[in-house]
Order: structure tokens, then C-alpha cells, then sequence
């Protein structure tokens, strides 16, 4: 056998890294290991959207841009309620109300001078369906709202997705240890350990619109492609 299979093939958790020196203690053989690790990846199309909306608001006198703001965010509100969004799915994230300072001629010491006031109040929407999502974002504009940011999507329960990226890590790790054995000339004995590392999900774009457009002149929405990631490292005791 190797010399370099003699005790290790690969780095040991931390765990296992220490149980060996007090095998050694007691007259024990050194475990020997191979810890080997795993991906798996599944995607999906995604079925849920965020984005934010509001008005802004600019007027002479700050109480003149509060009540033009407030009808037009009344609007906005009912558009959201006629689109079918949940009042859970909205939430305020930014309200404020600055002075507006006129612009001063070059070379000019005078003190600057409030010209009007700007009133922003914003509102963070999640959309559950993608389908409703390009007509929701015409109605918003319809409707008076002046600036809108995203969507980013999401899937609403990723759990049966990461649930089967754990699998193909598993099966990863196995194949890939398998393998390892076989070239070494050893056999795998009973796993040791498993560890897993952080799920994660990425959004890869898939290069199409959405097939659930209606009409050309809705506003088009390329929904991409949802990616679960999971990571797996798995011990097994060799022979």
C-alpha cells in the first residue's frame, strides 16, 4: 500500500483530526479515512417576483407635494389591490420629503433658496405568480407611479428543490469516492461522517420571455431560471 495511504487521504474534519492521536494513545491503529466531497444542482423556473414601486412628488410648498403625493400613492395602492396582491405582499420602505434648492448663477455668495419640495414614498411589492407580473407593472405607471425597481425572482418553497440537490450531492460524493478507492486500491467501508455545506440559489437567465404574455404591448418580463445548490463532504472508513 502507498505510503501516503497510510493513515489519511484527504484533510479530516476537525473531529476526526483529533480522535486519532488517542487511538494512537492506546495502542490502537490510526483510523484511516478518505472524506471526499459533493455538489448537486437543480433548476427550476421561478414563481415568485419582487419589486419596488412609488411617486415622486415635486411641488412648491412641501404641504402642496404631501397631498399630491398621497393621492397619487392612493392610486398606486388600489392598482396593487385590483391586481390581486396581497396586503402582506406590501410593505412601505421609504417615505421622505427634502426642499428643492433653485440653482444659483456662477460667482454668486447668496445663501441658496428653497425653491419647492420633493415628496418620495416607496413600497415594496412581492408578486406571487409570474403571470400578472408585466400586466401589474403597466397598471402601476397607469396608474401615476414614476419609478420601479427590478423584479428579482425567487422560488416561493425551494425545500423540494434543495431536497433533491442534497441527493445528487450524496450521490456526487459517492461516485467521486468510488473512484478515489478504486485508483488507490482500497475499499470503502462504512461512512464516518457527513457534513454539509451552505444551500444556495442563484438565478441563471434562460435567453426567452415569458410564454405568459399576452399582448405585444405589455411590458415583457424574462423570467430566467432558478439554480439550488448543495454541497456535501462525506468521511468513509477505508481498508
Amino acid at each position: 500500500m502507498p505510503a501516503s495511504l497510510s493513515r489519511t487521504i484527504f484533510p479530516l474534519p476537525l473531529l476526526l483530526i483529533l480522535a486519532a492521536p488517542a487511538a494512537l494513545a492506546d495502542g490502537a491503529p490510526a483510523q484511516r479515512l478518505l472524506t471526499v466531497s459533493g455538489s448537486g444542482e437543480v433548476r427550476a423556473a421561478p414563481d415568485r417576483a419582487a419589486l419596488s414601486t412609488g411617486v415622486v412628488t415635486r411641488e412648491r410648498s412641501a404641504a402642496a407635494a404631501l397631498a399630491g403625493n398621497a393621492r397619487a400613492m392612493n392610486a398606486v395602492f388600489e392598482t396593487l389591490k385590483r391586481a390581486g396582491i396581497a396586503e402582506k405582499d406590501i410593505q412601505t420602505s421609504n417615505f421622505q420629503v427634502s426642499p428643492q434648492y433653485a440653482a444659483e448663477k456662477p460667482g454668486t455668495n447668496a445663501p441658496q433658496r428653497i425653491a419647492g419640495y420633493e415628496v418620495s414614498d416607496t413600497v415594496n411589492v412581492t408578486v406571487e405568480g409570474l403571470g400578472k407580473l408585466g400586466p401589474t407593472i403597466d397598471a402601476l405607471v397607469a396608474s401615476g407611479s414614476n419609478q420601479i425597481e427590478g423584479p428579482s425572482f425567487s422560488i416561493a418553497d425551494p425545500k423540494p428543490l434543495l431536497a433533491k440537490a442534497r441527493e445528487e450531492a450524496v450521490k456526487d460524493a459517492v461516485g467521486r469516492a468510488q473512484a478515489y478507492a478504486s485508483a488507490a486500491g482500497v475499499t470503502l467501508g462504512p461512512i464516518v461522517s457527513i457534513y454539509e455545506g451552505g444551500g444556495a440559489t442563484t438565478i441563471q437567465p434562460m435567453g426567452r420571455m415569458m410564454s405568459m404574455l399576452k399582448s405585444p404591448a405589455e411590458t415583457p418580463i424574462a423570467a430566467g431560471e432558478e439554480s439550488v445548490n448543495a454541497t456535501v463532504s462525506i468521511s468513509w472508513e477505508i481498508r
